[in-house]
């Protein structure tokens, strides 16, 4: 866990504080109508949930499958005992 300094945190309030203002004066100046509308749909985004995990591979390159004949080999079959002599 970070520590902060009280002027950093303080510093953190106020931010808070002056985006909380933003978005109330930005709130009243929309038009009823466009205010529920984009409430409806941010309640529709966050019911959504978080997008998934993307494959962890270099920017721009696009997940390839394998050639043929160069699949990957079945697990092995762990079940079977082994033979005595």
């Amino acid at each position: 866990m970070a520590k902060h300094s009280r002027p950093e945190r303080e510093q953190r309030k106020a931010e808070a504080e002056r985006v909380r203002e933003i978005e109330s004066a930005w709130a009243r100046s929309v038009p009823p109508a466009v205010a529920k509308q984009f409430a409806m749909d941010l309640e529709v985004i966050k019911a959504r949930g978080p997008l998934p995990k993307r494959p962890d591979m270099a920017p721009g390159t696009l997940p390839r499958p394998p050639r043929p004949g160069h699949e990957p080999r079945p697990p092995k079959d762990t079940n079977t005992r082994p033979r005595g002599r």
